[in-house]
């Protein structure tokens, strides 16, 4: 291996964030082979990694690899516009000894990279830039981001503004045939491919600027392009520099990427001309490199001169914090003292020496190590949640922290459960705090913002990811992109399991699982081929997204740190860098995640507040309460966190859970692994086996879960009371089993064994025993402070549901109002709680769903809430009556005080109010109406809020003017009930719809124009002319059943199955139970309406049909294979009722039915 030399950068000085690598760079060169100056060693300078999206197929580590197999010194990564594996790629090449060569592909504008015009500004060039040094990493960042922030048209475009503006440390390739230059010489327009050569190097300098030539004979005009090079580079004397377009590892990938293009294109690999021919874009050696340029081997040896020239030396993981601003004098250390004594009072916590001792010992580990301003950060986001309302809590091992608690991050006492400190800060522990905060999902922007205005928009920005080609989807893509059935590559894809969280599926992990799929491999050569290219695509980055919570806050603007781009789809700030490596470049990660039932509980705080009156602190309710347990014990747990499900709702009613801790418990347990402890420590609990311990030094930390290991802390208290272990060693033995690493397993089980027989005198055996009992725990393991977290969102929404019925399912069905399922579900379980719920109703309705006072409710037959604005805030409908003139009430018969007088046409009723007594109900939202925009919605809501009711059919007319209201939204509000309470049947709206229509714009027509028309105000109501409407069929149940099926996910006014009801209760065909509890192969019989459909028809031309069946309980895909269909062909159609008998399949945990025989009903 050649060695490069160059003068050695201090990382300190060049400004380059906080970053550790583990050797210099001439450390690493040291580490290399001496070879003789003479030898030409190529060094690749033009390489894509898979981040290249959709075009790179080398991952990083292949790279990386295959230039220290073939003995090159240095390696350059210059992927397409972005800068996503630069941290990566760095690092890769500082543990294997190779230097890191930063690069980047960039797009050039064609003209400035503000100018997006069609059809000039989609032409741009390729440049390819490096750094040469820490400044021109630097440049190289903040050109990336302006490229993406400013200059995005089609692709992240440069223009020689910022070129100039930021050329310092940068090294210029001229590029690839799509560079500038490359266009020019294409057509021999030498002239102008000299003033080309002569900006660049006024731009970047004479001597870091390189005419960059490639082999790559396939490309068109490519000896055009290689004359004009060796002629500029004669004339000129500027280097030529040979590259190779390199795109995948080696020869045998050229087929897999070929592939990766037509999916990126969208083509097929048999048509595509991008790569035809005899294309080669792989990493070429040395030897490849001097004969694709035999006759010019100096531009071989000037990629060693270009590569002595770069020398980037990044400081790895030394963190920056956000600015914060102290009294004078004060640091960050003394704030978060003072936060941490304040908080006694905040949280009416009683000193005592043992808390004030855990309160001196959290502090000294965490000024130690430099976090304050983390927790000060953080502390005050939770802060602003609280002044504003928004449900918090932690989610993972924060809330072990007593100065957490005290500063309102947590609000959990670590002191009441007995929570460690340790296992979220210790001494020992090099990695940073994470603190992951849980804010109400529906609010969680209101944080963001927050951040962005206290710290500013330029240091704030959410943190970049990547998905990737995972088993299943790389199986699709490649089956498509060659060419194949569509049913061929969905076959195989469904053979292949799903993976567990933390544990994707791969290919080959899947060939070892699935003995159909290894068998169809072996035998189908299509299939063979498809999954051999599958698995080259398998974990390559296919887009870039958001991370569902990670952001960074930085105390001068992120450019100064990482590459920033908009996200894709959204329009947000992202960082190019994903979370690894924006921590890698000092910038902690602040996780902001949002929780559904936080939001829940703020929804049903807020309705009891509106509705009863009455103030509740969530953080402040009984948590004793008997009426919550007793609901828990009952099995009533639908629409609660964390609790719902048949087999938790099982196990909680066996339990009879009396405490707090019971719900931890099980929140902890109900885990593939740990779940297999729940049934002993139901026994326990209830008296019925006996409380034992495996050892008598495991007493003290198992007391309160009656000798059973519970959470992962469990395991690491075993292994530090038993086996020896302090808390730098556990954090590696909780890895080692959090994260099943077999070699590092193997090494921490004879180290517990040893230290088990050392420090506690136990036998081989012993101790083998006590191991034993860590293995459920591989992978799933709770920790403590996690589960009390979660644990008291849980009762808190369960104290809720047992207190306040109707405003917690209330906000439940608002917050899920966009899963037809889970609604269906919700409303399932109102009926069974005994609490109505109604269609939608054009006088009772807000934009979600809304709670309806007993009390009050419009007739004809609908009902009324509490009157509040658009957004569903305000009075009682009772005191918004009260507040009417008289002569304008619904009741009222004599002529209205509004401007525009609501006319009465004939055949149409007036809504009326009484007193209905008896519960509260709740009412659909408008916003729930399929095809009714939010728009519309909005505008009906405020016009009703501002001038009362709608008393006819024409007043709704006359008074809604607005662009949106057409036929399609008129008649989704006719078809989904809106307005029955006005007395019309909707078979006969639905037959008028055309003539109100233009009813309503004569009469907007009219408002406008400001004169009397046909339809003005006259003092003689007979004279009028009326809108009469048109008689029509009366509509039958099962057409207006289907309709608010169609419309709003569901049946509301009644179920098509109602008269089956008791054959299926009696039949014991529950749905939704025996998805749940029926195990694959097993025979069963299920009962229900057909709500979906799809034929297929099969290779040997037969029919099969794929159908969703349902009843009262959920639904579940049915399978009628060729034979089952033939017989019963004519009982499968929508909505038809069937009762179908056949074997249960749950593969990838997709239940479904295989039908043997269907009967009608």
């Amino acid at each position: 291996m050649s060695t490069l030399s160059s003068p050695q950068k201090n990382a300190t000085e060049n400004g380059v964030g906080d970053v550790s690598g583990a050797n210099s760079q001439n450390e690493i060169r040291s580490m290399n082979k001496e070879n003789s100056v003479n030898e030409v060693t190529f060094i690749h300078l033009h390489t894509h990694s898979h981040y290249s999206l959709l075009d790179g197929l080398s991952k990083v580590d292949d790279i990386v690899g295959l230039a220290k197999k073939y003995d090159m010194p240095a390696v350059a990564l210059t992927d397409h516009g972005a800068m996503y594996g630069a941290i990566e790629f760095y690092k890769a090449c500082t543990i294997t000894g190779i230097k890191p060569i930063i690069g980047v592909e960039a797009y050039i504008a064609n003209r400035r990279r503000v100018d997006k015009e069609p059809g000039i500004d989609n032409k741009r060039f390729h440049l390819t830039l490096l750094a040469k040094n820490n400044a021109g990493y630097r440049n190289l960042v903040k050109l990336t981001t302006l490229a993406h922030i400013e200059g995005y048209y089609y692709k992240p475009r440069m223009d020689k503004d910022i070129l100039r503006e930021y050329s310092e440390g940068l090294i210029a390739l001229s590029g690839c045939p799509a560079g500038e230059l490359g266009r020019a010489l294409q057509h021999g327009k030498l002239d102008r491919a000299e003033e080309i050569v002569r900006e660049y190097q006024e731009i970047f300098g004479k001597e870091n600027y390189f005419l960059e030539i490639m082999a790559h004979p396939e490309v068109e005009f490519s000896e055009n392009i290689k004359n004009g090079l060796l002629a500029l580079s004669k004339k000129l004397d500027i280097p030529l520099v040979a590259t190779q377009d390199s795109h995948c590892p080696t020869k045998e990938h050229a087929k897999a990427h070929k592939t990766l293009v037509a999916i990126s294109t969208h083509t097929d690999v048999s048509d595509t001309a991008i790569f035809s021919g005899d294309g080669d874009y792989h990493f070429i050696s040395t030897e490849e490199a001097l004969e694709k340029f035999r006759d010019i081997p100096e531009a071989v040896a000037n990629t060693m001169k270009v590569a002595a020239m770069c020398d980037v030396t990044l400081e790895l993981g030394k963190w920056v914090f956000p600015h914060l601003e102290f009294a004078k004098g004060d640091t960050a250390d003394d704030e978060l003292t003072a936060l941490a004594e304040e908080g006694f009072a905040f949280r009416e916590l009683t000193e005592t020496p043992t808390i004030r001792e855990r309160l001196r010992y959290e502090l000294e580990v965490i000024t130690n190590k430099g976090y304050a301003p983390y927790f000060l950060v953080v502390a005050d986001l939770m802060k602003f949640s609280r002044e504003h309302n928004i449900y918090t809590t932690v989610r993972g091992s924060a809330a072990g922290s007593l100065v957490a608690y005290l500063t309102g991050i947590t609000n959990v006492d670590p002191m009441e459960f007995q929570l460690p400190f340790e296992r979220f800060l210790n001494p020992f522990r090099p990695s940073p705090p994470d603190i992951d905060m849980d804010f109400a999902d529906n609010r969680r922007e209101e944080v963001l913002d927050y951040a962005k205005r206290k710290y500013g928009a330029e240091h704030v920005a959410q943190i970049g990811t990547f998905g990737t080609m995972m088993a299943r989807g790389a199986v699709r893509d490649v089956a498509r992109a060659m060419g194949k059935p569509y049913d061929l590559g969905d076959r195989i894809a469904k053979l292949i399991p799903v993976g567990s969280q933390g544990f994707p599926m791969t290919i080959d992990h899947a060939m070892e699982l699935e003995p159909d799929l290894k068998r169809l491999y072996d035998t189908n050569s299509e299939v063979r081929e498809i999954v051999d290219i599958a698995k080259k695509l398998e974990g390559c980055v296919r887009h870039v997204s958001v991370h569902a919570a990670g952001v960074v806050i930085s105390p001068t603007p992120l450019i100064d740190f990482v590459p920033t781009q908009y996200d894709p789809k959204g329009g947000k700030v992202i960082t190019q860098y994903d979370m690894y490596s924006v921590e890698d470049a000092g910038l902690l990660k602040f996780d902001f995640l949002g929780i559904r039932n936080l939001a829940i509980l703020g929804d049903a705080v807020r309705l009891v507040k509106e509705h009863r009156g009455l103030d509740i602190n969530i953080e402040k309710i009984p948590f004793d309460d008997k009426k919550t347990f007793a609901m828990l014990a009952r099995g009533e747990t639908i629409g609660l966190f964390q609790l719902n499900g048949t087999g938790m709702t099982k196990h909680l009613m066996e339990m009879r859970p009396t405490r707090v801790l019971d719900i931890n418990v099980m929140v902890a347990l109900y885990r593939p692994g740990p779940m297999q402890t729940i049934d002993e420590y139901v026994a326990r609990k209830n008296g019925k086996h006996a409380i034992t311990y495996y050892h008598p030094k495991m007493k003290k930390f198992l007391d309160k879960t009656y000798g059973l290991l519970v959470y992962q802390d469990d395991l690491l208290f075993t292994a530090m009371e038993l086996a020896g272990y302090d808390w730098g060693e556990v954090d590696k033995f909780r890895k080692a089993v959090g994260k099943k690493i077999p070699a590092e397993m193997a090494k921490q089980h004879k180290i517990f064994v040893a230290g088990c027989q050392k420090h506690s005198g136990m036998t081989a055996v012993e101790a083998e025993k006590i191991w034993q009992l860590f293995e459920p725990f591989q992978g799933y393991g709770f920790n403590k402070a996690h589960a009390a977290c979660y644990g008291r969102v849980a009762y808190q929404t369960g104290y809720m549901k047992a207190n306040f019925p109707t405003e917690y399912m209330t906000a439940v069905l608002s917050a899920e109002s966009g899963d037809t399922e889970k609604i269906f579900e919700v409303i399932t379980e109102c009926k069974r709680m005994g609490i109505p719920v109604l269609p939608p109703d054009i006088n009772a309705s807000y934009a979600h769903f809304t709670v309806i006072k007993a009390s009050t409710s419009l007739t004809n037959p609908s009902s009324s809430p509490a009157e509040r604005d658009a957004t569903g805030r305000g009075a009682d409908l009772t005191q918004i009556y009260a507040d009417l003139p008289a002569q304008i009430l619904p009741t009222s018969s004599s002529s209205s005080a509004r401007d525009n007088t609501p006319t009465t046409f004939a055949h149409e009723k007036q809504s009326t109010v009484q007193n209905l007594g008896g519960r509260d109900q709740i009412r659909f939202g408008l916003y729930t109406i399929k095809n009714l925009g939010e728009a519309i919605g909005e505008a009906i809501i405020a016009e009703r809020v501002a001038n009362g009711p709608y008393l006819t059919f024409s007043d709704f007319l006359e008074r809604v003017q607005h662009k949106d209201l057409n036929k399609k939204s008129l008649e989704s509000l006719i078809r989904a009930g809106a307005f029955d309470s006005l007395g019309e049947e909707r078979g006969a709206l639905l037959h008028n719809v055309e003539a109100a229509l233009e009813y309503h714009k004569e009469h907007g027509r009219a408002r406008d124009s400001a004169q009397v028309s046909l339809f003005a105000v006259v003092a003689d109501q007979n004279a009028r002319p009326q809108l009469r409407l048109r008689a029509a069929p009366e509509i039958s149940m099962e057409e207006k059943l289907a309709w608010e099926k169609e419309l709003l996910g569901l049946y509301v006014s009644g179920h098509p199955l109602e008269k089956h009801r008791e054959k299926l209760e009696k039949g014991g065909t529950n749905i939704k139970q025996l998805s749940e509890d029926l195990r694959d192969g097993m025979n069963t019989i299920i009962a229900g309406i057909i709500e979906d459909h799809k034929m297929v028809i099969t290779k040997k031309n037969e029919h099969m049909v794929f159908m969703k069946i349902a009843d009262f309980t959920g639904s579940i895909e049915v399978v009628v294979f060729p034979r089952t269909f033939a017989e019963c062909k004519d009982l499968i159609g929508p909505d038809k009722m069937v009762a179908i008998k056949g074997r249960f399949s749950r593969r990838n945990d997709a239940p479904s039915i295989i039908a043997e025989k269907v009967r009608a009903l």
